[in-house]
């Protein structure tokens, strides 16, 4: 193992805030560059552009679709798991607005 486990609560709780950060800058930064998106993004960048409905929102509703239904597949279920799927819209939507902002000066 790269990364060992830890068993302090608060290390683990920031542990996954800080990896739905990452996550949400690097699908921004690949989303910005223009050379395709992922399954995930393709389809969140898609829902946005027909329905106007904001990117982090859309991705909210992506996520909990897929964690229901991997829930009721028999997938596992973990605070880690919900946490990911009620904020990673948001930390790709504030990466979104802060590299545009960046690339459009």
């Amino acid at each position: 193992m790269i990364i060992p486990e830890v068993d302090n609560l608060v290390i683990k709780i920031f542990c996954i805030l800080f990896g739905i950060l990452l996550v949400g800058i690097g699908s921004a930064l690949y989303i910005t560059c223009g050379l395709g998106t992922g399954p995930r993004d393709g389809l969140m960048t898609g829902l946005h552009y027909r329905t106007g409905v904001r990117v982090g929102r859309v991705r909210l509703g992506i996520e909990v679709v897929a964690l229901t239904t991997g829930a009721v597949l028999g997938g596992s279920l973990g605070v880690g798991t919900a946490l990911f799927a009620l904020l990673i819209g948001q930390s790709v939507a504030i990466s979104l607005g802060v590299l545009d902002r960046l690339t459009s000066k």
